[in-house]
């Protein structure tokens, strides 16, 4: 069996992670001054790391300076980070702890990796009334700031209900707009598609072009997931750049990936795609999570949706490279199967494989981890400054990016692969990146808090191993995935979370950024 990952990543210093004056939760005491010596400070907009003492007064960075340069009288207490590396808070832009974090305000294995904001309501499926769900979360305290995107599927059953295979009418799609308007006027970021998924799977276009004009009159963005990311990926990209285009809202392509065997080598022209639309003044970026293995629904598989063809299902099987690349982690038929790879179940079972499958399906489907990408195209989207880091997971995950997603790209493809400096890969886990996602420059940020994360560079890593579908541990992540080393044991106790609202777009990694780079 594998370990349960244990990242080095050290511990997140939160002074007030807030969006405005009183939105401070859970913390009454006032801070003192902190002076934080011989840190290496990595700022996350890719200059060049250097060595220098920051000094924290109550709820502010207030002064960064060359080691030893700081004076200061009166109280104040000093934490030596000789080895260490001070970076801007991790932002994970696709994250689904969307209930999750109500049931675990501490977040532990979000934190534990660097993660102090989080964009939940991806994939088209979002809380609603969004008011609502941030009224919760603002309640609870979570340890992370909290800011969400209007679903497109869930403003879709919104309207349309059980009828959702078919293109809406103009009425429908102008009831959609109220919705997206009302959750942006109630602090949505902007809106979310999950187009391989009911009910977006049957929407047009054009539908989505409405619906994002609204979303743009917020200055929102768009985050797509496209309608392939196998086969047709390419058709997909350039269907939502058109949607940036007709639109002018900036796009957001989640989880970019080439998904199966049949689209292995292409990322190289996904990426061409992408830059080509910035060339034309197509705002385009996109996330990847770091691991050659993707989860979804078993359905993702046959594309045309024909579950009881067996050619198509047999077409779907070769396509992901073989039913031995695909791990059940929740058939609720058969819990027995869990952690299986489909080859084997069939074996169990004396069926072939696409027997399997189709039995599987008609019981009702069953969630997997398709181990069907390939490293190489991994690589090049890794090493490309238009994709920035995004877990795709969070609390709970059964696959090993929710709690691992931000400490593999600092160990594993930074400083093992060399494929990426440290300055790019914290560059590419929050401040030029994600925060920009909120088109808000580092000159209107209002000062009032700050979040860093400490980590040791040379031993950071997600220590659940990442390719191998024996070896995949599919336990929930939780307690046991508490980090490793010299970790501050009050870090939960001293985070103080906010929900964060369209009209205080206030990513204060950013304001640290600016601050360390000033």
């Amino acid at each position: 069996m594998a370990r349960p990952t244990h990242l080095s990543l050290l511990a997140v210093l939160s002074i007030a992670l807030i969006a405005g004056p009183g939105a401070l939760v859970g913390q009454q005491e006032k801070l003192p001054r902190l002076l934080l010596t011989n840190a290496l400070v990595v700022d996350g907009t890719g200059a060049p790391a250097r060595h220098a003492d920051v000094l924290i007064e109550g709820e502010r960075i207030a002064a960064i300076e060359s080691p030893g340069t700081i004076e200061l009288g009166g109280t104040f207490a000093v934490e030596d980070l000789a080895g260490l590396v001070l970076a801007p808070g991790f932002i994970d832009i696709h994250n689904h702890s969307t209930n999750r974090i109500q049931g675990d305000p501490a977040a532990t294995t979000q934190v534990a990796q660097g993660v102090t904001t989080i964009v939940v309501g991806a994939d088209g499926s979002s809380p609603w009334p969004i008011a609502e769900y941030l009224g919760r979360i603002e309640t609870i305290g979570p340890a992370l700031n909290v800011a969400t995107l209007v679903g497109h599927g869930t403003v879709r059953t919104q309207v349309l209900g059980d009828d959702y295979r078919r293109q809406a009418s103009s009425e429908q799609v102008a009831a959609m707009e109220r919705l997206v308007r009302r959750g942006m006027e109630e602090g949505a970021f902007g809106l979310s598609s999950g187009l391989e998924y009911d009910p977006g799977f049957y929407s047009s276009t054009e539908e989505l072009i409405d619906l994002c004009r609204v979303a743009a009159q917020y200055g929102g963005f768009y985050m797509s997931h496209m309608r392939d990311e196998e086969e047709g990926v390419l058709g997909a990209i350039a269907e939502a750049i058109r949607i940036g285009a007709a639109t002018g809202i900036p796009i957001q392509i989640s989880h970019i990936k080439m998904g199966n065997a049949s689209v292995w080598g292409k990322a190289a022209d996904a990426l061409a795609l992408i830059e080509q639309a910035n060339e034309r003044g197509i705002d385009v970026s996109a996330d990847q999570y770091p691991y050659a293995a993707w989860q979804s629904g078993l359905g993702i598989i046959v594309s045309s949706r024909r579950f009881s063809d067996p050619a198509q299902v047999a077409q779907g099987l070769a396509d992901a490279g073989g039913a031995q690349r695909l791990q059940i982690t929740s058939y609720e038929h058969d819990a027995t199967t869990n952690g299986m790879r489909l080859s084997e179940i069939a074996t169990r079972e004396g069926k072939t494989d696409v027997e399997m499958y189709i039995e599987m399906m008609r019981n009702g489907g069953a969630e997997i981890i398709g181990h069907t990408m390939n490293e190489d195209d991994v690589a090049a989207f890794m090493v490309s400054p238009r994709v920035m880091t995004a877990s795709d997971g969070g609390i709970s995950s059964s696959h090993p990016r929710g709690a691992g997603a931000f400490a593999r790209v600092l160990g594993h493809y930074s400083r093992e692969l060399g494929l990426l400096s440290l300055e790019r890969a914290v560059q590419r886990a929050n401040t030029s990146l994600d925060a920009d996602r909120g088109k808000v420059a580092p000159s209107e940020l209002r000062r009032h808090g700050n979040a860093v994360v400490l980590f040791e560079a040379g031993d950071v890593a997600d220590e659940r191993p990442a390719v191998g579908v024996d070896d995949f541990d599919l336990r929930p992540m939780g307690d046991v995935d508490a980090p490793r080393g010299r970790i501050n044991r009050n870090v939960v106790k001293i985070l103080a979370g906010t929900t964060l609202s369209r009209a205080e777009w206030v990513f204060v990694e950013l304001m640290v950024a600016a601050r360390l780079h000033h």
